[in-house]
């Protein structure tokens, strides 16, 4: 058994390796890169234990692997940093801009993505003779409908495209992981409920993670509470203590103790967001468009804005390897679920999350279409940019033991593989062939 030192001793190491073996010879994104290496040694160590099984070598890293609670890292650890990291670099006066476009993708576009994933996820698996009640692949398709920003964020650094896109993608990527979370509580609420399955997960929604409220009754007016309490009172919880950093950090000018203060007010507002049953990403997204916007334009200097931008810049570069390490590592705790089957409906899920990402962009901008002009080929690109991560893993892991998780934590995997590695590698040259990158 690892301590928690040696764990994390063992995933920096690894970043640090695989990130100068990517930079010196792969020459991939960073993260991309650090993806692909980790996926391929977790292959290739699969395949040593099949080969090799005396060895014991797989299963005493699968083991250490293991040890990683991959949920409670990702919602109540990396999450909240990367989102305040992600968002403090966003700039206000083009999200603004794009304000309509950003909340019609981000809560009517999660939604109808979510209605043809777990449709067309139920279909599929029925055809492939796999025993998965309708309610589940609605849980399927809650759960991969938000596009991740972390992984979003990072693929935008490598591409250079319009500002009125770039601002879209980043703001919908920032905003609809926290709707997203809130309508998968809802579901699985339901399906809990209607399955009489109880949740008993060490991580799951009942301990407040993605502040779910059990398997009690749920009907219209609940939900309806739910959503608007949790995303509602997430962005009036970022807004107020944004302010606070705000205004404490415009009466001193001491750049040490003001970047303490934004290291603080982020874990904090994560904290109290989970307490109270608020949505912490969208609390803590909120608090870093303020400091980042306001606060660095009202109450830093310039000599802070340096290092507190630099220093938060770091930490997200940091986590982001980690994160993507531990995503190509994952396949060593899922092989041991996959079969034929599995296989299947990973291919063909792929094709269905691809259709309902483009269904759940097309709407709101045929829509908006009538009132303004957009960038030529925006459709496509906010199609193929809508890249699913971490999060979508994390949520996946966080289900209960049914015995639908292990087609759906697949196909889940399998997803964001794909979404991460092939639709990341591909969007700068479909930029390029769509929209001229020098239009400002």
């Amino acid at each position: 058994m690892l301590s928690l030192f040696e764990i994390g001793a063992m995933m920096l190491a690894l970043s640090a390796l695989f990130g100068w073996v990517n930079h010196a010879f792969i020459k991939l994104p960073h993260t991309i890169g650090l993806l692909v290496m980790a996926l391929a040694a977790s292959l290739a160590l699969i395949g040593v234990g099949v080969i090799f099984p005396a060895l014991g070598l797989t299963q005493t890293v699968t083991s250490a692997v293991a040890q990683i609670d991959f949920n409670a890292t990702v919602m109540n650890g990396m999450l909240a940093f990367l989102l305040f990291a992600g968002a403090l670099h966003v700039d206000m006066k083009f999200l603004s801009s794009q304000k309509w476009a950003i909340g019609l993708m981000a809560t009517i576009g999660v939604c109808v993505s979510t209605a043809i994933v777990g449709t067309g996820f139920y279909i599929i698996a029925k055809l492939l003779g796999i025993n998965l009640p309708f309610i589940w692949a609605l849980v399927f398709g809650a759960l991969i409908s938000p596009t991740d920003p972390v992984a979003v964020l990072s693929i935008l650094k490598t591409v250079t495209m319009p500002k009125e896109l770039e601002a879209k993608i980043a703001g919908e990527s920032l905003f609809n992981d926290g709707v997203g979370v809130v309508v998968f509580t809802i579901i699985l609420a339901v399906a809990v409920q209607m399955g009489g399955f109880e949740l008993v997960t060490s991580h799951g929604v009942t301990d407040g993670s993605y502040s779910g409220h059990g398997s009690g009754h749920v009907d219209a007016l609940s939900v309806a509470k739910l959503f608007f309490v949790e995303a509602g009172g997430g962005a009036a919880l970022g807004l107020f203590t944004g302010w606070l950093a705000y205004r404490a950090m415009a009466v001193i000018d001491e750049h040490a103790i003001e970047v303490l203060i934004s290291l603080g007010i982020v874990t904090a507002t994560y904290a109290v967001a989970q307490r109270l049953h608020l949505s912490g990403p969208i609390a803590v997204v909120i608090t870093g468009l303020f400091i980042g916007n306001k606060g660095a334009a009202l109450a830093m200097s310039e000599h802070t804005r340096t290092y507190l931008f630099g220093f938060w810049e770091l930490i997200d570069e940091i986590l982001n390897s980690v994160l993507f390490l531990l995503i190509g590592l994952e396949i060593l705790i899922l092989s041991s679920d996959m079969d034929i089957k599995f296989a299947l409906i990973v291919a063909l899920a792929i094709p269905l999350v691809l259709l309902a990402r483009f269904t759940a962009v097309l709407i709101p901008m045929r829509f908006l279409k009538l009132f303004k002009t957009f960038t030529p080929g925006s459709i496509r690109i906010l199609t193929w940019c809508g890249v699913r991560g971490g999060i979508s893993v994390a949520l996946a892991l966080s289900l209960p033991e049914v015995p639908y998780k292990p087609v759906i934590l697949t196909a889940t995997y399998g997803v964001v593989i794909f979404s991460i590695i092939v639709q990341g590698l591909t969007v700068k040259p479909l930029v390029k062939k769509l929209v001229d990158p020098s239009v400002s």
